[in-house]
């Protein structure tokens, strides 16, 4: 091989490592974009996160708080129902006991007179 064509093929690898170098250059370029695409993505995504704490914490647990307190009022007020309607139940029984008896006392008054 002659010193031209030694020179010649130096040359083309060369020119082959530049075509390399430019190819790895723009996969980089593509690379940084793709990077910074994720980057702004990342930080929308922090965003919504912050946004779901907040309203979890601000509203949702609140609300829910709310929510059982009202649960808790209505258990106590159907138990106090309850109790009344019991109590209800145990007078009406009186009343018929009481009535019964008067029946009762009233037929001995008509036998006496």
């Amino acid at each position: 091989m002659t010193d031209s064509q030694k020179l010649d093929l130096i040359l083309s690898k060369i020119q082959g490592l530049e075509t390399g170098m430019q190819d790895l250059e723009m996969g980089m370029q593509s690379l940084e974009a793709r990077m910074q695409t994720l980057e702004r993505d990342l930080q929308e995504v922090k965003q919504k996160i912050s946004n779901i704490e907040l309203t979890l914490e601000n509203e949702i647990r609140v609300n829910i708080r709310r929510i059982a307190e009202g649960h808790l009022d209505i258990s106590r007020h159907l138990n106090d129902a309850i109790r009344v309607d019991s109590e209800k139940e145990m007078l009406v029984v009186r009343v018929n006991i009481l009535e019964s008896e008067l029946r009762r006392v009233k037929e001995r008054l008509d036998r006496i007179a």
